[in-house]
């Protein structure tokens, strides 16, 4: 067993409000999406708003109304990858642009946490303008630029 898991944090600003129709379909997704996460080879965690069994209350952008976040924990990158880009949540995500703006800018980023620690909201906003104000650290980093935890002395 390893002393890090990689957390996971993205963003994405819907195209419509939540209840326009264009974005029905991408609700809908959310449930199976996340109960493939659920069961997923290594996976940790994922954050829920209170109450509810995904991300879609978290309201962490107060000015941006339409800014949704999806954060998690893996056990490793390889299993992370592999949910994203090797399960059906890729068909989902070869749709973003279908719900999604285009943000210009990185919307993801990755680091490494103690095993058993669960990161927040606020850490993971921290983490991405990181990554935005100074590309791929150990501290915040992409899966094209990736870093190994770095061992604690």
């Amino acid at each position: 067993m390893t002393d890090f898991h990689l957390a996971q944090f993205n963003i994405g600003r819907f195209k419509y409000p939540e209840d326009h129709p264009d974005i029905a379909e991408f609700l809908a997704l959310l449930d199976p999406v996340n109960a493939l996460a659920d069961q997923a080879t290594g996976f940790v965690w994922r954050y829920t708003s209170e109450g509810s069994n995904n991300a879609m209350a978290a309201r962490p952008y107060p000015d941006d109304p339409r800014m949704n976040v999806n954060l998690s924990v893996c056990r490793s990158r390889e299993e992370l990858w592999d949910f994203v880009y090797r399960s059906g949540h890729l068909d989902a995500l070869r749709r973003r642009q279908e719900w999604f703006d285009g943000l210009g800018e990185i919307f993801q980023v990755l680091w490494w946490v103690p095993a058993g620690q669960l990161p927040t909201l606020g850490e993971a906003m921290e983490r991405l303008a990181l990554l935005r104000a100074n590309g791929p650290t150990p501290q915040a980093f992409t899966f094209r630029t990736p870093f190994e935890p770095e061992p604690v002395h």
